[in-house]
């Protein structure tokens, strides 16, 4: 027996088992229920939605001997002829093919007469857009003045083309574009069912490779499969592809946040290895981008996304001002990356953009670094004073990037149970004897704390902060390893009075930045060289050590 790739053994045979246009099929059922059926059916969507399937259930449904629950009952003779290809009262055109005024009169020759087996005549016409204006005059009288048993029902991708008075005559739905987790779950099914083995992570590359149609991610899956020798996992996906996983992306915007680009060079060499496309790697970059901005400001419009956490982690990181210039720089490079001497040096081009244009001072991420040391070593006979030391200053270090380290907070403490920790209730120490990392630790570090015993901690946290259930978790697990018993964490969303462990980091910040500008303006040698030279410091080059 030939195979059936799994675009066509899938394919919804009734409403129920259409994904994703919940708002076309409820129409559909209900004209069914209340039989209020329309002449004419305009379906209209990007490729691979599911117009042609649906108008293939119509067909079925308005013809089924025995509808269930107005669904086509896929067991009558009518369903089984249709499913078949056999039932003589569909009569399918695709109008790609058959374009001319003539093709369309001969289709239409018969329209008079009654149908053969079902209660009504139906006339598929697919991609209609693409029939000459002189097809579209002989389509519109039958149009007008249809006999009552014929249905006419259309699909196109481009319903532009079409003339206003076809539109008018015909009852008109949009298909939407599927959401990549509505893909993600469809071949997760049908994997299940085809007992075939897939990492989740495949399966989020795919449905984003898909580009919202499910036939076009089907016919990937298959590749994949085949690809995989009977497997689907994420690094022969990767490899099919030739994309790069989101984990890179992801290194990469948390290195930008840190203004670490030492960290983002590395993530671009290892991205290199993979042989990727850089406008590709650009795009999924973006996307993040895009998606953290909504988390931002509407919180609850990615609860479907893949990768809720990440964003999560990057919506704290980022403040909305930086978000969209740096969605601004990327667009931009986007245009401009063909014009790059090769793609990798446009990718990074973009990215040092971000780096360099980032706003001075941002809130929420460490101060702007310099480009270059403005401060160069003078010959001595250039100062008609003698250079001294200068003690108690600020030792300063230019071109070298400083990434935050959240433990730079306190001193590392042993591990000890908290009834010992308690007792002055440091929440600083607390953090540092949990020895927690990542999301959990920024969580910890955003919290202050309000009172801690044995049975419950309480933290107060500022509303505007998005926490994930992970890394509540992650620290209530992390609080009760160490109490030694079961602990309870309750979080309070107010404006704490307390600074917490992140804000004293950032005024830590502040104080030394503030330290380090002072010391170089009263430095004598620089005092030397405005006074002789002219010189002067630039804004933004000075960075603590």
């Amino acid at each position: 027996m030939n195979y059936q790739v799994l675009a066509r053994k899938w394919r919804p045979h009734n409403f129920t088992e259409v994904v994703g246009q919940e708002h076309v099929v409820k129409s559909l059922m209900n004209a069914l229920q209340h039989d209020r059926l329309h002449h004419a059916y305009l379906f209209t969507g990007t490729r691979g939605v599911g117009k042609t399937t649906i108008a293939r259930i119509l067909a079925k449904a308005i013809n089924c001997e025995n509808l269930q629950d107005f669904n086509p009952c896929g067991e009558c003779s009518v369903c089984r002829d249709l499913d078949e290809g056999r039932f003589m009262d569909l009569i399918e055109v695709d109008a790609a093919s058959r374009t001319k005024v003539e093709d369309t009169r001969d289709l239409l020759d018969n329209v008079q007469y009654a149908p053969n087996q079902g209660r009504y005549k139906v006339y598929l016409i697919d991609e209609v857009h693409m029939l000459s204006g002189h097809s579209f005059n002989a389509l519109l009288k039958t149009l007008e003045e249809p006999p009552a048993h014929v249905k006419f029902l259309l699909a196109t991708t481009d319903p532009h083309k079409i003339p206003v008075t076809v539109l008018s005559r015909c009852l008109q739905f949009n298909l939407k574009r599927l959401l990549p987790g509505q893909i993600f779950t469809q071949m997760e099914f049908i994997l299940q069912q085809e007992h075939i083995e897939a990492e989740a992570g495949a399966l989020k590359l795919l449905s984003r490779a898909a580009d919202g149609s499910m036939r076009d991610g089907l016919s990937l899956l298959d590749q994949a499969i085949v690809y995989g020798n009977g497997k689907v996992n994420t690094e022969d996906v990767n490899a099919m592809l030739g994309t790069v996983a989101q984990q890179p992306v992801e290194d990469i915007l948390m290195a930008l946040a840190e203004g670490n680009g030492a960290a983002i060079l590395d993530t671009i060499n290892e991205i290199a290895n993979l042989s990727p496309d850089f406008s590709d790697v650009l795009q999924q970059l973006l996307q993040v981008l895009h998606r953290t901005a909504l988390l931002q400001q509407i919180p609850g419009a990615i609860d479907h996304d893949f990768d809720v956490e990440m964003i999560a982690a990057l919506a704290n990181k980022f403040s909305p001002e930086d978000l969209q210039l740096y969605y601004q720089i990327g667009l931009v490079g986007q245009r401009d990356l063909d014009l790059a001497p090769d793609p990798r040096s446009g990718f990074e081009m973009v990215m040092l953009r971000m780096l360099t244009f980032r706003p001075a001072g941002s809130a929420m991420t460490p101060t702007k670094r310099a480009p270059q040391s403005i401060v160069k070593a003078v010959p001595q006979a250039v100062f008609n004073t003698p250079v001294t030391e200068q003690p108690n200053k600020p030792v300063l270090k230019q071109q070298e990037s400083v990434k935050p380290q959240p433990a730079a907070l306190r001193e590392q403490l042993p591990a000890q149970p908290f009834n010992n920790l308690s007792s002055d209730n440091n929440w600083t120490d607390i953090i540092a004897a949990l020895q927690i990392t990542g999301r959990t630790l920024d969580l910890a570090n955003n919290c202050a704390l309000e009172s801690i015993d044995q049975q419950t901690c309480t933290l107060i946290i500022d509303p505007s902060y998005f926490r994930t259930a992970r890394s509540e978790e992650g620290l209530q697990a992390a609080l009760q390893t160490y109490q030694g018993a079961s602990l309870k964490l309750v979080f309070k969303d107010r404006k704490s009075a307390i600074n917490t462990p992140a804000i004293q980091l950032v005024k830590q910040r502040e104080d030394q930045q503030q330290a380090a500008v002072d010391a170089i303006n009263a430095d004598i040698n620089v005092l030397a060289l405005k006074e002789q030279m002219g010189a002067r410091v630039m804004p933004g080059t000075i960075e603590p050590l």
